[in-house]
């Protein structure tokens, strides 16, 4: 089932900046939004950022210092803040959410947006 949903993807030039933001598809009751991944041509899914509970954040060393994760508790989104975007931040990224009540014990992927980053 799909019960979250990115936006904001798009294609930008090195060096410039995107924002993703995520939300339950249908409610915050069923979904809490916990990070991001992406996945390049030919390359396995990796993490690029996440955010738990209390508020601990964690990185992918290639996106130190460039991506910044953050929650949004009013409109229930997780957003990622890209700037200095290089070529290799290519890829579809995807948000996951932790499912709750009956949707407990799993996550749920968003179905990707495209970022391209071209000159």
């Amino acid at each position: 089932q799909v019960l979250v949903a990115e936006s904001g993807g798009g294609t930008v030039q090195p060096g410039g900046s995107l924002r993703l933001s995520c939300r339950p598809a249908r409610s915050e009751t069923e979904v809490t939004i916990m990070g991001w991944y992406r996945q390049a041509p030919g390359k396995e899914r990796e993490l690029v950022a996440d955010m738990d509970s209390i508020g601990n954040k964690k990185y992918a060393e290639a996106v130190k210092g460039r991506f910044t994760i953050s929650r949004d508790y009013h409109k229930s989104t997780l957003d990622l803040e890209m700037s200095n975007m290089k070529p290799e931040d290519t890829a579809v990224y995807y948000c996951y959410g932790r499912g709750l009540r009956r949707f407990r014990g799993r996550d749920y992927w968003g179905q990707g947006t495209q970022v391209t980053v071209s000159s």
